[in-house]
This record gives C-alpha cells, structure tokens and sequence, in this order.
C-alpha cells in the first residue's frame, strides 16, 4: 500500500513539473515523450488533484486555463476508462446520458454545418454567409448547456472539494461564449473573422473532449443518486441545447435517509408562528408573501453560503436549489469573482450599506442591488441581493389614483 501512495505521490508531482513546464513555454511535442514514458494511463481524479495543487500552489487560474487546451492535448488518449457493471451515464434521462447526447449535436453542427462552410467561405463563396448566420446562431444554444454545467454540476463538485476544474472550465466556458456573440455579431453585418471562428469551435471541440474525459468521469465517482435526481429535477429551468433528454432517468437506489433529512430541516409545513417587530406570521404565509414579490431576493449569510432565495412567478435569473450552501464567490464567472469579493468585502466590513448595478438585458433593464443585512446591535448577519426589471416602471408616466377608472 505504501508503495503504491509513493508511486501516486511521485506521478502528481510529476505530472505537476510537466504542466509548470507547459507554462514555461516548452511545446506539447517535447513534454510528450516524457508524459508517456512516466504513465500508462491517468485517471480524471489525478487531473483534478494536479490542477488544485498548482493552484494551491499559487498559479493563478487564468494561467491554467490558458494551458487548458495544452494539457487535454497531451492527455488525450491517456485517460483510463472507467469500467462500472453499470453505467448510469448511459441510462437515458440521467444527467450525462443529457449531456453527452447534446455533445454529440454539437459536434454534428460543428462538423457538418459550420466547418464545411467556413471552408467555402475561404474558397471566396460569400453567399456561406447566411449559412454561417444560422449555424452560429443554432450554436448558441451551447449557453444552456453550460449554464446546467455551472449551476448544477459544479456546486456539487465544490462540495467534494474539487474546485480547481469547474473555475478553469468555467473560464473557458465564458471565453466560448464571447467568442460566439462577437460571431453572431459580425455575421450580422455581413462578414466573419475566420480567425476567431476556428478558434472558438476548436475550443468547442476541445471542451466536449475535457467534460466527457475529465469532468462526467470525476463528477460519477463522486455524486450520490439523489445528488443526480436533484440535478435532473433542476435542469428544465435552464433548458437543453439542441436536443431534448431521451427518457426519464430514475435511480437505482434513492438515499432516503439522507433526503428525509435534508427535508427535515426545512421550516415547510410548519404551522407555529414565528414573531417579527411588527407582527407575526405562519412559514407558510411568510413563503407565498416573499414569492409574491415583484422582485428576485437571494440571501448569502455571514459566511459567504447562500442561504435563500424567492421563487416568484418573474424571475430575471435562474436559482436552481442546487446553489443552496454554495459559496457566492462560485456562483459567478472566474472573471467577475474579483467584484464579487470586493462588494461582500465592502458591505461586510460596513465600508458600504448597499451597491447598485443596472444592465440592459433584451428588453428588460434590470436593477440589481446589493445590501448589508445587520441586526440590531449593527452585527453583520450577511447580504441580500434584490433584481428588479425596471422596464415597465421607467414607462409609467401621469396619475393613477386608487379611485381612478380603467
């Protein structure tokens, strides 16, 4: 056993030089020899340890993520395959199975539509345009898979303690999705950056390559069945991108007591009154009055864990339960993670009461407000985050009075 912990030990480290030596400017085809020499084959876990130490190690995430595309080239066709007597991936209906068939759309809309007439276009065939509109535009629909991926997935792979891959494929995520509105953008004026088009869906590619390889390997091994039926019960809020699931996954084996349990601590059903500073309520009052509301409310605790939020008829942005006891700094892109510290930071330490941010979202103008929640005696308890879609209210003009006639 003792050697077979000094053999793990001594590949991660390994394994570690060759991705530092990656950052330091050496190319694929030199470290290759040395990558296949060292190892048979690597496991998606070993992936994920590598990729936490480097940044435990004070990498930033934003250079691992430029070496992303380095390192899934070098450990392609190295992976292991995971065996199991039974695969619950390949269950239609379940997570994966979802994920993988809406893979497998996507790579036929690269392959067999957008390449094609990307090649055209070079070819001086302008007339590709429309064509390249329309399977860009089809693309984009690649927006729901990795809003499910992020919003469900990840938290509870941050809860298994494996936090290095979701903030590095939430990056790329967010540079693919740029890269498709810049596309989308162009092709609406009636050109394209070849450039910038072959880049993304290689990075299209090179991402179907990493979740099939490295993120459903490792995400299987770690999440229970009822991990996975809270996800495939969360999922419809997002959508699906290009496909519908196949079948209704359901699991072999619920955890019952631990799903008794979770539903044992929440207030539902519970008929006592609970006093206020004016007043008194019943929880089921107090539920349907919150989502009642005309405004989202998310509350994030003193600790920085997202602790609720309303589910009304209108919301502006999707909650799905899955982000209940998740980090708030996880629930943003990498890349506004640093804004995210700055306001908890500022509305913790009583530097702010509130900030006000307010962006244009289709036809919605949606406010979003930030406020520092403290009791009495002034003590930080956490903040709540209210949206708002002000549209309507900046339309409002004249008198209604109570009295007022339709």
């Amino acid at each position: 056993m003792s050697e077979m912990i000094n053999n793990r030990e001594y590949r991660q480290k390994v394994l570690k030089e060759l991705i530092t030596e990656l950052h330091n400017g050496k190319s694929v085809d030199e470290i290759k020899p040395r990558f296949e020499e060292l190892i048979q084959g690597i496991s998606a876990a070993e992936i994920a340890e590598m990729e936490k130490a480097l940044i435990m190690e004070g990498m930033p995430v934003e250079e691992i993520q430029r070496l992303c595309d380095v390192h899934a080239a070098v450990f392609k066709g190295s992976i292991e395959e995971i065996h199991r007597p039974q695969k619950p991936e390949e269950v239609p209906g379940h997570p994966v199975h979802t994920f993988k068939l809406e893979n497998e759309a996507i790579r036929k809309l690269v392959n067999t539509e957008i390449k094609p007439q990307l090649e055209r276009y070079k070819n001086g065939e302008t007339d590709s345009l429309k064509a390249l509109k329309e399977g860009f535009e089809k693309l984009w629909e690649i927006d729901k898979h990795y809003l499910r991926k992020e919003n469900l997935l990840f938290p509870y792979l941050e809860k298994y303690g494996i936090t290095a891959p979701p903030k590095v494929m939430w990056g790329v995520d967010d540079e693919i999705r740029e890269g498709i509105k810049e596309i989308r953008s162009s092709l609406s004026n009636h050109t394209i950056d070849l450039g910038k088009a072959e880049e993304t869906i290689n990075k299209v590619m090179e991402m179907i390559f990493k979740e099939e390889n490295i993120l459903f390997p490792m995400a299987l091994d770690s999440l229970t069945e009822d991990e996975w039926l809270e996800i495939v019960n969360a999922s419809k809020e997002f959508g699906y991108c290009l496909i519908n699931p196949k079948g209704e996954w359901k699991p072999a084996r619920v955890d019952i007591a631990k799903k008794e349990q979770a539903e044992g601590n929440q207030p539902v059903g519970d008929k006592g009154y609970i006093e206020f500073d004016a007043g008194c309520m019943t929880a089921e009052e107090i539920n349907a009055l919150l989502n009642t509301l005309p405004i989202d409310i998310t509350f994030v605790d003193k600790d920085g864990a997202v602790k609720y939020f309303t589910q009304g008829k209108e919301r502006i942005f999707a909650r799905p339960k899955t982000i209940l006891g998740r980090q708030v700094q996880n629930c943003h892109p990498p890349a506004s993670m640093h804004i995210v510290e700055k306001i908890v930071e500022d509305l913790k330490a009583g530097r702010k009461d509130h900030e006000d941010f307010w962006i244009k979202m289709g036809d919605k103008y949606v406010f979003i407000r930030y406020f520092a929640v403290r009791n009495k005696e002034g003590e930080f308890l956490g903040i709540i985050e209210v949206t708002q879609d002000i549209a309507p209210i900046q339309k409002i003009t004249g008198e209604k009075r109570l009295l007022s006639e339709e």
